[in-house]
């Protein structure tokens, strides 16, 4: 959870985890865009509490999922590159803040996608292979122009970037 403060105190925190011989394991997006639309859609549901009055980030049912889906935010494009470079450089940064702790690097595409990635996990953990299975259900399936309020300004923002790619997710 690289923004919800642990880098601030990542040192310490590194310390910590080299005491107890704990590894991590770091799970990121590639689309750092879409990253974005997860985020405020979060930021929006624990302010709204969609789901009769809780506030859920993950959901266990398609029903519950689609009410999440449906909120569009209407991303700011003039902070959206900052944002994006911010997102990059947080990632960077966590890698090398923790760079002497045993770790993996997995991205949430490729476990997805990508199933023989749990196997890879397993195998960093020292646990034998297994079947892994999940509840989790995926609360943005559609494009992720289907998901954005102001996909048009967005795209205009984004052509031409180093971000651009982005606009595929």
């Amino acid at each position: 959870m690289l923004n919800q403060g642990l880098m601030k105190h990542h040192q310490e925190i590194a310390e910590y985890f080299n005491r107890r011989g704990v590894s991590l394991i770091f799970l990121l997006r590639r689309n750092l865009l879409q990253r974005h639309v997860s985020i405020l859609a979060n930021d929006y549901d624990r302010n709204t509490k969609q789901l009769n009055g809780t506030h859920k980030a993950h959901v266990h049912h398609r029903g519950q999922a689609d009410v999440l889906a449906q909120y569009k935010p209407t991303i700011d494009t003039k902070l959206l590159i900052a944002e994006l470079k911010r997102s990059d450089k947080l990632a960077a940064d966590g890698l090398v803040g923790f760079k002497k702790i045993r770790s993996i690097v997995l991205y949430y595409e490729d476990v997805v996608s990508n199933h023989t990635k749990l196997t890879d996990v397993l195998d960093f953990l020292k646990l034998p292979n297994m079947k892994l299975s999940s509840r989790h259900v995926k609360i943005h399936t559609k494009r992720l122009r289907d998901h954005i309020d102001n996909w048009t300004d967005v795209s205009n923002t984004l052509n031409g970037t180093q971000y651009q790619s982005f606009l595929n997710g």
